[in-house]
């Protein structure tokens, strides 16, 4: 197995696990951040398929803006 394949299923469970973290959590601040990791997980899901354009407005777009309304909402 490569280096890429493997990044792939570490990426694929971590996004998993973040997405079942953001639903289950009461707490919203804690379901922000676990939002915010599955944002990071989709971005390195990206990388890993060649899509650094993608991955790169993930982390802009969504981890940077969206989430700062979320947390300012949130507040």
């Amino acid at each position: 197995m490569s280096l890429q394949v493997a990044l792939f299923f570490l990426f694929g469970i971590g996004a998993i696990a973040s997405a079942i973290g953001t639903i289950t959590r009461r707490n919203p601040v804690a379901a922000a951040v676990n939002l915010i990791v599955h944002f990071f997980m989709l971005a390195g899901l990206y990388l890993t398929l060649q899509a650094q354009f993608l991955a790169i407005l993930q982390i802009l777009v969504y981890a940077g803006a969206i989430m700062v309304l979320v947390v300012f909402v949130i507040m």
